[in-house]
């Protein structure tokens, strides 16, 4: 039992937060991001928070970072010059993809299709042919090859991806290009899709494996420095990375895979939120993550967090599994404006960002913000951060003052309820297509705010929805790197199997699912987990014989272990109907299996408050006045360390700690849950 060190690394503010596994007891820091080295602001924030600790850096165990690398590097465009090795008459699978235009009709107008990112004149073609089912067709020109690989050479690449047809199958020819490529291309990593991605569908696995080698550089000079720097800082204890689906792998797996890293960041927000929920009693909820750039939301339900088949950053979706994260342009940070064409007024997606940030910031922000309309209306305290930022007042009212000339609205007040009503709405759409459009009701759930901008618009959001309570955790702010320091590491193995049922018995599946699980498992023993303490999960696609498209099925180990197929039937028909409100009569069809590999969940104890009477008044700093439903009224200011379990915070209040800012509306109130948690319910509202 030791120290564990969550770092999470957001577009404006470096989160880190250190936890004594055998009290719980916890420290955090937050530090502003430096985009041109992420490193330099995570060890900015481990040594404030081993100070503030008191404790010297060698007493850390362990390193567990969220990170937003990978993501940054597909967004901004800055990832390798990539290679693509394709089968002779695939040459622009990249360029022809799946002809899917986003948007409506008028997108086949103006949609900028975006450039892939291995160019065409960085393909080459490679004569050799293996069919469906694993047979060799036509032997690999090693001879082509070679010229091929020396021809990408010349164009100086500096990431190979190799993505053969139906390699999934039988990878030996992309296997044999590996190797013919360390003679010719020293020193360039090679990608090949059938580790990547071993499954059916050429566009897809080639463009994940590309994603990934396009990453991969960035990813690998990011761990490593890191990995050197804190090393180098006096921290001994191993580097373990957050991926996509909420599980920890060592710094060296995640550098050989990075595009699994691509929702690093919000996964763990969900993962952290999980760990609170679980001490709160409620299982199923909406998570809302609101930073300084954007809002990730994500559907939990029976304590697990959905996980999706896809990853979208940006323009691109890859075929990676990643906790199902919706994202909005809607953060502290997000600019309003009123265009001068329609008049109505605008909030995001641009953002101010870190640097100069909202006009209240004082850095040379001048544009109007969230933050700032915050600020007006009396929501936010003077100091944030635990007294490194200070707000200017002045500026942000200067800053609302060209919304409200511009809408002629009587005041600036006016101006900024404006400003937070519209980004609500953004968010409410974002809540809405994880739970509405997948056909769940929002009023069934709780919904887990966070984020350092999350607890200030929260109360608004269950109003909205109807998701009670809304619970706002300990140190919201920094609840992602909650949840990478409260995990678990986590492998997967996967492989196509297209079979009917009636071609299938339950044992050659059962079979098939046990080989994926040991290999799974031994990858993870490797890396220091026994196996008697990993637990597996089983998820197979399916689809109705016919159809175009498969859907993930979870399998539990009963499943498995029982009458397999007719299990996952009915799993099967009970998911299309929730998703699509019809059943066919078509024969079932598996298409992939893949199996998740998990070890235990640190031992990290739960910190329980002490009983307090209901009154909060020994929390209360001042009261102060805010804009709420139209008019000044006052509201009372509480610090949240020094609220005790039982007590209730009775709206209109504004609850402070050094993190984040918790707004309770008026009508509500705010009970404190023996684990810290907030519970914000209407006052009409009973439990």
């Amino acid at each position: 039992m030791g120290y564990r060190l969550g770092v999470d690394v957001g577009g404006t503010f470096t989160d880190v937060l250190l936890v004594d596994e055998r009290t719980g007891v916890s420290h955090r820091a937050k530090t502003a991001s430096t985009p041109a080295d992420q490193s330099e602001g995570v060890l900015n924030g481990i040594r404030k928070v081993c100070r503030d600790a008191g404790i010297e850096m060698h007493e850390v165990a362990h390193v567990l970072h969220g990170t937003t690398v990978a993501t940054n590097a597909i967004l901004q465009g800055r990832g390798a010059r990539v290679g693509l090795v394709t089968t002779e008459g695939f040459r622009q699978v990249l360029q022809i993809g799946r002809s899917f235009v986003p948007g409506g009709l008028a997108g086949w107008i103006i949609w900028p299709k975006p450039e892939p990112l291995a160019r065409l004149e960085h393909t080459v073609e490679i004569p050799g042919r293996i069919a469906a089912d694993g047979t060799v067709v036509a032997p690999l020109d090693e001879e082509r090859a070679r010229a091929e690989l020396r021809r990408l050479g010349g164009a100086g690449i500096e990431a190979l991806t190799v993505s053969l047809i139906n390699s999934y199958a039988n990878d030996a020819h992309e296997r044999r290009v590996a190797e013919l490529a360390a003679e010719e291309l020293p020193g360039v990593p090679v990608s090949l899709s059938s580790h990547v991605l071993p499954e059916m569908r050429e566009y897809e696995r080639t463009v994940t494996t590309v994603a990934n080698g396009y990453v991969q550089p960035e990813v690998s000079r990011y761990v490593g420095n890191l990995d050197r720097s804190l090393s180098g800082s006096g921290i001994d204890a191993p580097l373990s990375v957050l991926r996509s689906d909420g599980g920890l792998t060592k710094a060296a797996k995640a550098a050989e895979d990075p595009v699994s890293l691509l929702l690093s960041g919000p996964a763990g927000g969900v993962t952290g939120a999980v760990w609170f929920a679980e001490q709160a009693g409620f299982p199923d909820f909406l998570t809302f993550d609101m930073g300084g750039t954007s809002t990730d939301v994500a559907l939990v339900l029976d304590g697990r967090p959905r996980i999706g088949r896809e990853t979208t950053v940006g323009d691109l979706t890859v075929r990676a599994t990643s906790v199902d994260v919706r994202t909005v342009g809607a953060g502290g940070g997000s600019i309003a404006h009123v265009p001068e064409l329609t008049r109505a007024l605008r909030v995001g997606p641009q953002s101010a960002g870190a640097d100069p940030g909202p006009a209240a910031y004082g850095s040379g922000g001048t544009e109007p913000t969230v933050t700032d309309a915050n600020v007006v209306l009396g929501y936010l305290p003077t100091r944030l951060a635990g007294g490194e930022i200070s707000l200017d007042a002045e500026a942000a009212r200067k800053a609302m003052r060209s919304i409200a000339d511009a809408m002629g609205l009587p005041s600036v007040e006016a101006a900024a309820a404006g400003v937070i009503d519209i980004v609500n709405e953004n968010m409410l759409g974002a809540l809405r297509l994880i739970s509405v459009r997948q056909g769940y009701d929002p009023r069934d759930f709780a919904l887990m705010s966070f984020g350092g901008a999350g607890p200030l618009h929260a109360n608004a959001l269950g109003r909205l929805t109807g998701s009670w309570p809304v619970i706002v955790p300990p140190s919201p702010g920094v609840l992602c790197a909650y949840g990478d320091a409260t995990t678990c590491p986590r492998d997967e193995s996967a492989r196509t199997m297209v079979r009917r049922f009636s071609t299938l018995d339950d044992d050659e599946l059962r079979t098939a699912l046990a080989e994926l699980a040991d290999a799974a498992a031994g990858r993870l023993e490797a890396e220091g987990v026994p196996r008697a303490s990993q637990t597996a999960t089983y998820q197979i696609d399916l689809r109705y014989h016919g159809q175009g498209f498969e859907i993930p099925v979870e399998v539990d180990r009963a499943t498995v272990d029982g009458d397999l197929l007719a299990g996952l039937g009915a799993a099967f028909d009970a998911e299309h109907e929730r998703l699509f409100s019809f059943l066919l009569d078509n024969e079932r069809e598996v298409i992939n299996l893949r199996v998740t590999v998990s070890g235990p969940r640190p031992e990290v104890a739960w910190r329980v408050l002490p009983e307090g009477s209901g009154d909060p008044s020994a929390a209360l700093v001042r009261e102060t006045e805010v804009w709420m439903d139209g008019a000044t009224t006052s509201a009372r200011i509480y610090d949240r360390s020094r609220l005790l379990s039982g007590d209730v915070v009775a709206g209109p209040a504004v609850v402070v700690e050094m993190d984040s800012t918790t707004l309770v509306l008026a009508g509500h109130a705010a009970t404190v849950h023996p684990s810290g948690s907030l519970l914000i319910r209407p006052m009409n509202e009973e439990g």
